[in-house]
């Protein structure tokens, strides 16, 4: 397995990454979601050694003060086999002088949230609530008023 930062996306290998863990708000508008990857600060993947892609990880970031990690996202036919501890432990490598390093999951009541959660602790993630933080976020469903008149 090896990581590589990528910058160009092939539209049917993130469908077919996206879609094989259910993530169908990505996976509706795949055209979006290539636009959404070009658009981040930095999009890494796992690849076998035949080039076939296994997982990819991506951050939204300054690159001073804050890394937000967007998604996580390993094919579940590699799951617990260290792609992604390793997507995750070079993004922190490479983010290590932010102050910030953050990243939301599924809540832990859930089936995902259950294992996600054991998973990013055991790589030394506390919860915002053990920070002495709180995270807010806006509902999802909610109109598009970029075109809107102020």
């Amino acid at each position: 397995m090896f990581i590589a930062t990528e910058d160009a996306f092939d539209a049917e290998e993130m469908l077919s990454l996206y879609g094989s863990v259910g993530w169908e708000g990505y996976t509706r508008d795949v055209d979006r979601l290539c636009r959404g990857l070009a658009n981040s600060h930095l999009v890494i993947t796992a690849r076998d050694g035949s080039g076939a892609l296994l997982g990819l990880a991506r951050t939204i970031s300054d690159d001073e003060h804050i890394c937000y990690v967007q998604d996580v996202v390993v094919n579940p036919a590699y799951h617990r086999q260290g792609v992604g501890r390793s997507l995750v432990e070079h993004l922190m490598r490479r983010y290590s002088h932010c102050r910030f390093f953050l990243l939301s999951t599924d809540h832990e009541s859930t089936p995902e949230g259950t294992r996600n959660h054991a998973f990013y602790r055991s790589l030394g993630f506390l919860s915002y609530e053990e920070k002495e933080m709180a995270g807010f976020g806006l509902p999802r469903n909610r109109p598009d008023l970029r075109n809107a008149a102020p």
